[in-house]
């Protein structure tokens, strides 16, 4: 039998495998599995999330977020598992009403779901999903203006915060780079934080497109907890059991 404490590598081996496996780790739990004690853990999460592996979270650690690819890049991804999670999305969006679509290759997939028969107000801060809109004839189109992010594939900035405070959204849906049943949802980068928690207060009912490898993450910038969120749309094979405790109801897209 191995003697786990007096074996710090092979110990964090261990954690690291669990962490590849199942994105996520729970101290008490492995310290019960290898025979130490909770503290020992502890110091192990701590040396790996040092070392990058890892990014410790309340009672345990998740494995390390890895740094999104751009809009362009993003778009031609999981495309099955997004036009699932969109199509489901779309079927949810409420007649006569004004909808916020936030910037997000899902959101820009949702586009071809939405009936040309809804009267709707359609806000948006993604250039293209506003282009793939364009040729809607019910309803208003708008998108916010400012500078461009190559990366999120939106736009961010003080002008676009100033005119999103002028409205106010029946629905929201709102870009997901992480989503942590402790840590709640984050995003990448600092201004599309900022930008993401205003459009969260200005909305009534906030729907959260979440792909397979953004649950039980944890991005840079906390956006907001989980109870802000309504809903959560995800795919059939998404791990949704860690967010058996949190106020939030989870729709599975299939």
């Amino acid at each position: 039998m191995t003697d786990y404490d007096a074996l710090p590598e092979q110990r964090q081996a261990m954690i690291h495998q669990i962490l590849t496996e199942t994105g996520r780790v729970i101290g008490a739990d492995v310290a019960r599995k290898l025979g130490v004690s909770e503290h020992t853990i502890r110091r192990d999460l701590q040396e790996l999330a040092r070392r990058g592996l890892c990014k410790k979270v309340y009672g345990g650690a998740i494995s390390q977020f890895q740094q999104s690819a751009s809009f362009e890049t993003r778009v031609s991804q999981d495309v099955v598992e997004k036009s699932q999670v969109a199509r489901k999305c779309a079927g949810m969006i409420k007649a006569n009403t004004c909808v916020f679509l936030d910037a997000g290759s899902t959101y820009l997939a949702m586009v071809e779901f939405i009936s040309e028969e809804l009267d709707l107000t359609i806000v948006t801060n993604s250039p293209q999903i506003a282009a793939a809109l364009s040729g809607r004839t019910r309803g208003e189109l708008i998108l916010l203006g400012g500078k461009v992010n190559p990366l999120t594939g939106s736009t961010l900035g003080s002008d676009t915060v100033n005119q999103l405070r002028g409205m106010v959204f029946d629905q929201t849906f709102i870009g997901v780079c992480g989503l942590d049943p402790q840590a709640g949802l984050s995003a990448v980068y600092y201004e599309d934080a900022c930008f993401k928690r205003e459009v969260l207060s200005q909305s009534n009912e906030v729907i959260a497109a979440v792909t397979a490898n953004k649950m039980s993450q944890v991005a840079r910038y906390k956006v907001a907890p989980c109870e802000d969120i309504d809903i959560a749309v995800v795919s059939a094979e998404t791990k949704i059991a860690d967010f058996g405790g949190v106020n939030l109801r989870i729709e599975i897209a299939g």
